[in-house]
């Protein structure tokens, strides 16, 4: 596997990567997260993974030469307030389902925990959807994440997510 910085060129891979993962969810029943709608369909998603790859933070996994993952580091979401010490935190994560299972997200947060070292952090944050069965939240615990608080954005319930290093 190896990861590496996104670009905009990557945009179409990391969209599919979201859709896979839209009708994987949406299969299951578990709409609440991101809804049953391709992102690809979105124009404000599309802007969104757009923007993402145009900001430097973007990082794409690979497998056999294939875009497997992404992931996106910064500053936290509009809707979470900033820590009080200086943090790296993890914006989105997004696996294609062709990989499953691959441990493709555990490289990519790893890759999160060594870019905040060498930037000098000592907190990685992430946030995610916190509700339906809660197997998210469980995810990013198994990752070494810990819970830090629970918010609402509209009708969408978080959790947010901490981990020292």
């Amino acid at each position: 596997m190896r990861i590496r910085i996104g670009r905009a060129e990557d945009v179409p891979a990391v969209l599919a990567m979201y859709d896979s993962a839209v009708a994987w969810l949406a299969a299951a029943g578990r709409t609440g997260q991101w809804g049953a709608s391709p992102f690809s369909a979105d124009p404000a998603r599309v802007e969104l993974v757009t923007s993402h790859a145009a900001a430097g933070g973007m990082r794409v996994a690979e497998v056999d030469g294939r875009a497997a993952g992404c992931m996106v580091l910064g500053t936290p979401m509009s809707y979470i307030a900033p820590a009080p010490e200086p943090e790296l935190y993890v914006q989105a994560l997004v696996i294609d389902r062709a990989f499953a299972g691959r441990a493709v997200g555990t490289a990519l947060l790893r890759r999160a925990r060594q870019e905040a070292v060498e930037l000098g952090v000592s907190l990685l944050r992430v946030d995610c959807y916190a509700g339906g069965d809660g197997r998210l939240v469980k995810y990013y615990e198994s990752q070494g994440f810990t819970r830090s608080e629970t918010f609402t954005v509209g009708d969408w319930p978080g959790q947010l997510l901490e981990m020292r290093l």
